[in-house]
């Protein structure tokens, strides 16, 4: 199988990066030292190619109408133009078929950032949706031909100096948004250019879609002003210290968003209606997701080893790792509703059970350690 390539292949390739299959694309896992990168973003600026995640555009009257009924968060919260949402959306089963970032930039405009290894499936879902509504939107993946676009996400303290060093002409325009917010700056020497305050890292900072055919221009200038290239080693690490779910390892369309720490991004409380709330309402949350830390030496945790409560209820860890900023073993878990933030579990590490504390997530955020 031949594996897709973003726009910035050539340049990750020229600057050494270790690359690795990445869910069907040709992706850098680290340009030398994934901990070097990770710190960089924690402390200074670097940068992640995030183009392998695809742009969506929905377009036309029924924009808002639609989507209220597509996405489990509601977009009637979106009432400035720029302002972001995160959300789940859900199938009829209320599981989850992927998450996202919606934006509004008018009544009949609206962009959604969404997941590289589910974009076909979720723009089927979209299409398929459209049709049956009469929704009659234009619905536009900015993935292919003069309409592609890049997105390369700048991350850490110093991340919107660099930016606005490289990118003058987006200052006015993005000095003053506050997190989950964008602005659209059209003249700037990369062509139009979205800078959204969000990111993946528990970190400040951009991350800027604007024309693919500019992406090693931008990607080059950011490198020649101090920012890091940072690869997709980092970029797990970071987020997993953020307490951020990765589609397709924490949840996916076997688990409901309340099973997953999603609950905040589910609307429940208002009348609107949206696909997969009848279900998620009958199912309730049946399980708690957790942060833990290991206590005893002997391993590290990972995906899918086993977690025992003091009562014996089984629970699993989603994503684990060790953690650069912490300097130990960390990890994201669904555990049994019993679990309580203080509580020692127990994780199943080959042949033994070693024990690990129960903490509230996140484990940093800001550069500070929040868990202790």
């Amino acid at each position: 199988m031949t594996l897709k390539a973003t726009p910035l292949n050539s340049a990750h390739r020229a600057a050494g990066a270790k690359m690795v299959d990445f869910g069907g694309w040709d992706m850098p896992v680290n340009y030398g030292s994934q901990i070097e990168e990770h710190n960089a973003v924690r402390t200074d600026v670097g940068m992640f190619d995030v183009s392998h995640m695809c742009v969506i555009d929905v377009e036309g009257a029924n924009a808002r109408p639609f989507l209220r009924k597509l996405l489990a968060n509601n977009v009637d919260k979106l009432q400035t133009p720029g302002k972001a949402l995160y959300s789940c959306m859900l199938n009829p089963q209320g599981f989850v078929i992927d998450d996202l970032i919606v934006y509004f930039f008018s009544e009949t405009w609206f962009r959604l950032v969404v997941n590289a290894g589910t974009a076909a499936k979720d723009l089927a879902w979209i299409e398929g949706e459209n049709t049956a509504t009469g929704s009659a939107l234009a619905i536009s993946a900015r993935r292919d031909g003069a309409g592609a676009m890049a997105l390369i996400a700048v991350q850490g303290p110093n991340a919107r100096a660099k930016v606005w060093q490289v990118l003058p002409a987006t200052k006015a325009a993005s000095e003053g948004l506050k997190p989950f917010n964008a602005a659209i700056v059209k003249d700037t020497p990369y062509g139009e250019v979205m800078v959204a305050r969000t990111g993946y890292t528990g970190e400040d900072g951009f991350e800027l879609a604007f024309p693919a055919s500019q992406a090693e221009a931008l990607w080059n200038a950011l490198a020649a002003a101090g920012v890091k290239p940072a690869g997709l080693g980092a970029r797990d690490t970071l987020r997993l210290e953020a307490g951020m779910n990765l589609y397709g390892q924490d949840m996916d369309d076997t688990v409901n968003p309340l099973d997953a720490g999603l609950a905040w991004t589910v609307d429940l409380v208002s009348e609107r209606d949206f696909i997969g709330k009848a279900a998620l309402q009958a199912m309730g949350r049946k399980a708690n997701f957790v942060g833990l830390i290991l206590r005893e030496k002997g391993g590290i945790l990972r995906a899918h080893q086993q977690v025992v409560s003091a009562s014996g209820g089984a629970g699993e860890i989603t994503s684990g790792t060790f953690s650069p900023t912490l300097q130990e073993a960390i990890a994201l878990a669904r555990v049994s509703l019993d679990v309580a933030v203080g509580d020692t579990v127990h994780v199943q590490i080959r042949d033994k059970q070693l024990a690990a504390s129960v903490v509230k997530l996140p484990f940093v955020r800001n550069g500070k350690i929040l868990v202790a």
